[in-house]
């Protein structure tokens, strides 16, 4: 369900980005991509199911020859320590014996550590996505109406902003 008016999310502390994904190289090597792409949504209740692994969510994009998970952790420590663990390691286990250099499945990904301050984003009548389902979620008002604002800096909005809904009782400075 979209929630009416303009959010931003909030991180107090710094937090990793990490996007892994899969690509499906030759489409009728069926036997090979299955299991891969079966082998995430494991890991992902394994996730959700244990927090103090410092997992904060994901959000799913699909495309025509694969998926991508947008993940949010809370260190690069606890997101290396689940790489090499859990449902995880045996699935690399078992993708290299079964796929390996083959080029019949792709598989990548991209770690980016975030420092308190060093992000902004905006989501406007959207559920919670994103940073904002992973962190908290606030009214994109005062400080957090512009990304300048959201990034640390000042300036005035270059479009009036339309009124929040959802922030009319909320007074954020």
């Amino acid at each position: 369900m979209s929630i009416p008016g303009r959010f931003t999310a909030e991180a107090e502390d710094s937090f990793v980005v990490f996007m892994i994904g899969m690509r499906v190289n030759r489409v009728w090597a069926v036997h090979k991509w299955v299991p891969v792409f079966k082998a995430m949504g494991g890991m992902i209740s394994e996730l959700y199911q244990n927090p103090e692994l410092g997992f904060l969510g994901t959000e799913y994009f699909l495309q025509w020859r694969g998926v991508s998970l947008l993940q949010y952790w809370r260190s690069y420590d606890q997101l290396e320590q689940y790489a090499r663990g859990g449902i995880h390691l045996k699935a690399w286990r078992n993708f290299n014996r079964a796929v390996g250099t083959d080029g019949t499945v792709g598989i990548y990904h991209e770690t980016y550590i975030v420092q308190p301050g060093q992000y902004e984003c905006l989501y406007n009548n959207m559920p919670k996505f994103g940073l904002a389902k992973a962190t908290k979620h606030i009214p994109a008002v005062g400080r957090w109406e512009t990304s300048r604002r959201r990034m640390g800096g000042h300036n005035d909005p270059a479009v009036a902003t339309p009124s929040n809904p959802e922030a009319a009782d909320q007074t954020i400075s």
